[in-house]
């Protein structure tokens, strides 16, 4: 049933029955108006198109812990997500219905964020929230997406500034004896700060001087630390060890024996990412470091050593765990020498050798 009539009240009344059966009514002060409302209705009905006017009434606060209960995540990305919603996204739109998610409110949402935060934690705010709204349209809560058409911040890329030798050297003294070795492990490995607090003795190889990466340790929010996949299938790996955190380990481990974690608390819990921010950053003050510098520069400062020295884009892919060759060279390719410099000297080479054979055949 669908028809429009008009009400004592001089207004004009639509009404129609979902495919459930359900009736469902509108009113209009015009009967064209009415009718034209109708005719959308029963068209979306019809193409399977129709969004039940009630099924957005569902909070994204609500909808939200539904959608994250349902992913197959990595344990990693399943924390990532959770802190991303509740810091940013659930504070200014969880109490929204969905239906009454506007696009100009999540735009208002955007600027309001990016007045704080980097322009790529805004875009991968967005971008969950942007999928969650994506399965409530396949779920036929709302008719569209109001997260498309955003306009998001422009992200700059920073060039990396690695951390020298001697602020490497300055940080590890710095730290508390406990953790200086896991300050020589990152710099001298590259490897990610979960896959360092991850790390088991049985993943070392003393004797042929190698590392396995096939784990890290994820801290959730709430609950116990756990074991998880590395961030990638690519970073599974076998890293060599230098000498020199061959012996930081094993001085380390004589310190501080275990046949687990080789990185734990005083107390031989494992190292929660919270807990060791409240020790790095005062060992970077101690060091004299800037205030923006993370555990991740370790990483940076392992990939400039090898760059310096001469190894190929692949061999430093294949180090850091990089999914692919041009996510090397897009963080690195700026510390690779200079392909101008190494034109000229070609050129300069291939002359001089030819006036060199002229001169002797003269």
């Amino acid at each position: 049933m669908a028809n429009v009539q008009k009400r004592p009240s001089g207004q004009w009344r639509a009404r129609y029955r979902d495919a459930q059966g359900q009736e469902h009514s509108r009113h209009f002060e015009r009967k064209l108006t009415a009718q034209r409302w109708l005719d959308e209705v029963t068209t979306a009905v019809v193409t399977g198109a129709y969004v039940d006017p009630n099924a957005g009434k569902q909070t994204f606060r609500e909808y939200g812990e539904h959608w994250r209960s349902i992913q197959v995540h990595r344990p990693a990305t399943v924390a990532y997500t959770e802190t991303m919603l509740r810091r940013h996204a659930y504070p200014a739109l969880g109490e929204t219905s969905l239906s009454k998610l506007q696009p100009s409110q999540i735009q208002a949402w955007v600027k309001t964020m990016s007045a704080t935060l980097q322009p790529s934690t805004v875009g991968t705010v967005h971008g969950v929230v942007s999928g969650i709204l994506r399965a409530a349209v396949r779920d036929r809560r709302i008719v569209g997406n109001p997260c498309e058409g955003t306009k998001l911040p422009k992200t700059h890329r920073v060039q990396v500034a690695p951390l020298s030798m001697d602020e490497v050297r300055a940080l590890t003294e710095a730290m508390p004896d406990r953790y200086q070795a896991l300050v020589s492990l990152a710099a001298g490995t590259g490897m990610r700060q979960g896959e360092c607090l991850g790390l088991t003795v049985d993943r070392v190889d003393f004797l042929r001087r190698e590392l396995r990466v096939d784990r890290q340790l994820v801290t959730p929010q709430k609950g116990f630390p756990t074991f998880g996949p590395p961030k990638t299938a690519a970073s599974v790996r076998t890293i060599p060890l230098p000498q020199m955190v061959v012996a930081s380990l094993a001085a380390h481990l004589q310190q501080y024996p275990t046949d687990e974690l080789v990185f734990t608390t005083n107390v031989g819990l494992p190292i929660r990412r919270p807990v060791f921010s409240r020790v790095w950053r005062p060992a970077c003050d101690r060091a004299g470091l800037p205030k923006d510098r993370t555990f991740h520069d370790l990483r940076h400062f392992y990939a400039s050593l090898l760059i310096r020295h001469g190894e190929s884009v692949k061999t430093v892919q294949s180090r850091l765990g990089h999914a692919s060759a041009a996510e090397t060279l897009d963080t690195y390719s700026h510390l690779w020498p200079d392909s101008d410099d190494r034109t000229r000297k070609a050129v300069d080479a291939a002359f001089s050798l030819a006036d060199s054979l002229r001169t002797a055949d003269s």
